[in-house]
């Protein structure tokens, strides 16, 4: 019975480190699409979600469209209704792959990756490829990655009367710090 519940008990150890997963639900992402001469067109968002599997080297960002905060209330109120329909698709999601990912090599010296994968914006996917720094910090793993979006590409309409006041690309900035206190303290230390 005792060689029995240590052997299950072992597997359950081995099953739940075999699934070790960084995570945070506070990232940030800002964009902006701002043209000179205009009103700043720039928002935040402070929810963002990023799932990092490290022994397939996964990587999961979502973004809750209407969490992006603006200065305006006006402005927000037509990038959900008008621009990103945020009813209709709630969340963006990019799912790809860290090339030449190791979790040994992270370390407090900053260290550029390639991410490719699938960017899903308003039911629009697109193949894409980032690049992304990652280094340890003392609360886990840092990331920060900055791309382009073009609004054609998952076709976001802007208005002809107001087309020449938005970017047609949307700068866009990713940073946030992922954890798993039981594998950081592990594999990292």
């Amino acid at each position: 019975m005792k060689r029995t519940t240590l052997l299950i008990l072992l597997f359950s150890a081995f099953s739940l480190f075999a699934q070790e997963k960084f995570t945070t639900n506070t990232a940030t992402v800002n964009f902006e699409a701002s043209v000179p001469l205009f009103e700043e067109v720039k928002a935040v968002n402070r929810s963002v979600a990023i799932v990092l599997e490290p022994k397939t080297s996964v990587f999961i960002c979502t973004v809750v469209v209407k969490d992006f905060r603006f200065k305006l209330d006006l402005m927000q109120e037509h990038f959900n209704d008008n621009y990103m329909e945020s009813n209709r698709y709630p969340k963006a999601v990019f799912k790809g792959k860290i090339a030449k990912f190791d979790l040994k090599d992270i370390n407090e010296t900053e260290k550029e990756y390639t991410i490719k994968g699938k960017l899903t914006v308003r039911g629009k996917s697109k193949e894409i490829e980032v690049k992304a720094y990652l280094k340890k910090v003392n609360e886990g793993i840092q990331i920060h990655s900055d791309f382009p979006i073009a609004v054609s590409d998952f076709n976001i309409q802007i208005p002809n009367r107001i087309a020449e006041k938005i970017s047609q690309t949307a700068n866009t900035d990713l940073i946030g710090v992922i954890r798993n206190e039981d594998a950081f303290l592990v594999t990292l230390k």
